[in-house]
Parts: C-alpha cells; sequence; structure tokens
C-alpha cells in the first residue's frame, strides 16, 4: 500500500475518533425530569452524550400521579409510549428521532398487542428494537420501554 493511502487512512481515523465525544472529551450531560417526585430517584431520567439522548425505562403511570394506569398492556404500552414522547420533547428531541428501544414485557405474549401500540407511536423506518420477558417490573408494570435518540444539540 503506498504511504499517501496509509496516510489518509491513519488521518481518517484521527478525525473521526476526535469527533467522538467519549475521545474528544466532552463530558455526558445527566438531564433530570422536572417532576418533584421524581428528584429522589437515583437515576436520570436521560443523559445526552454528543448528538446521542439515552432514556431511563418508562413505564405506563398516569400523569402526575404514582400509580399505573389501568386497562392493561394496551393501556400501559399507550402512556408508556406517550411518556417516552415527553421525555425527547423535553430534551429536544421526537419520537422520529429514535434509533433504538429495548422493550421489556412481564409476559411475552403480550408481544402482538404491545406491538400493535407501538405502530401508532412509532412510523417506518422503524427503530432497531429487542424485546425481552422480564419479570419483577417496577410498580408490577406490564411494560417497560427505553430508548436512544440521535439529537444534536439545538
Amino acid at each position: 500500500m503506498p504511504v499517501p493511502a496509509v496516510l489518509s487512512r491513519s488521518a481518517l481515523v484521527i478525525a473521526l475518533l476526535a469527533a467522538d465525544p467519549a475521545w474528544s472529551g466532552e463530558r455526558p450531560e445527566f438531564l433530570k425530569s422536572p417532576d418533584p417526585a421524581a428528584a429522589s430517584l437515583p437515576f436520570s431520567e436521560a443523559v445526552r452524550s454528543g448528538d446521542l439522548l439515552f432514556l431511563s425505562g418508562q413505564i405506563g403511570t398516569a400523569a402526575g400521579k404514582n400509580e399505573l394506569v389501568a386497562g392493561g398492556i394496551a393501556a400501559e404500552s399507550d402512556r408508556t409510549l406517550q411518556r417516552i414522547q415527553e421525555v425527547l420533547e423535553r430534551h429536544g428531541a421526537s419520537m422520529r428521532d429514535v434509533i433504538k428501544c429495548t422493550v421489556f414485557l412481564a409476559d411475552i405474549k403480550e408481544w402482538p398487542a404491545f406491538n400493535e401500540v407501538y405502530r401508532r407511536h412509532f412510523q417506518a423506518p422503524y427503530p432497531a428494537r429487542s424485546a425481552l420477558a422480564a419479570s419483577g417490573l417496577a410498580m408490577n408494570a406490564r411494560v417497560e420501554v427505553e430508548c436512544i435518540a440521535q439529537a444534536p444539540k439545538r
């Protein structure tokens, strides 16, 4: 391989590493919820690292209440995805910016019901997604969802 090609590839690698927040020295920004009840919880609502926004898992709690919405998996899924949208909007992003979701279901048999609600909140092209059965979700929830969004600072 000619020396100029090696040098140009090396320069490209160095430039890419320098642009990455992990290599540039840029610190992650830990974002808190405006909800006073969340102030005592030992996690951030979201963390911004470079152009990525990492959301903590959300469950289907009723607005302004510390209880799950009634109505089973469909109602909980809808409220969970509404809460994700609220967090994204609070930090300058939208559902269209989501690139990855992880879905935790108390009963994997409820996957089809969750998918029906999911399609109302996301449009193609859909984010990458993983789903798994998980026991012991917070507040005995049927579903919890966490997301990663590409959300450059505005």
